[in-house]
């Protein structure tokens, strides 16, 4: 009987197929499109361009320039605080000092003042050189790029 046994489950064993593992899918791979290269560009020789001739401005005295007689320009207004009323200035040539009458003109703006408090990074000053610039509280609006002039006495 055992004998039987073995022939049926060699039977047994031969019927049952034995499940193959399934064959792994490959994804083909596109290629990417092959993008040529530019050629690099040639250069050029330029020829230099025509130099422009440009006709200066005689030097004129400050007078000539929009000053009245009796004023010498100092200086420019290089900005100008509303909330303070604070003018900066940019002295050019001279010196100014406290109680010095200011002439300050431009394009809108045309007053003169007198000269009260002045301030050189933050600190009260009495006199200022030449090549600072300086805040000094001014009665009326200035702008930027108006001229300063000191009015000799």
């Amino acid at each position: 009987m055992a004998a039987k046994k073995k022939a049926k489950s060699k039977k047994a064993k031969s019927k049952v197929k034995a499940k193959k593992p399934a064959a792994k899918k490959t994804k083909s791979r596109k290629s990417k499109p092959t993008v040529k290269k530019a050629a690099p560009k040639k250069t050029v020789a330029r020829k230099p361009a025509a130099k422009k001739t440009v006709a200066k401005m005689p030097v004129t005295p400050a007078a000539a320039m929009g000053a009245a007689p009796g004023e010498e320009r100092v200086g420019v207004v290089t900005h100008y605080y509303n909330h303070l009323s604070v003018a900066i200035i940019k002295l050019d040539s001279g010196a100014l000092r406290r109680g010095d009458t200011l002439h300050i003109k431009g394009h809108t703006s045309d007053f003169r003042q007198t000269v009260g408090s002045m301030e050189v990074d933050h600190v009260h000053v009495d006199e200022v050189q030449i090549g600072l610039s300086f805040g000094l509280r001014v009665n009326e609006h200035a702008r930027e790029h108006d001229v300063v002039y000191k009015i000799k006495a």
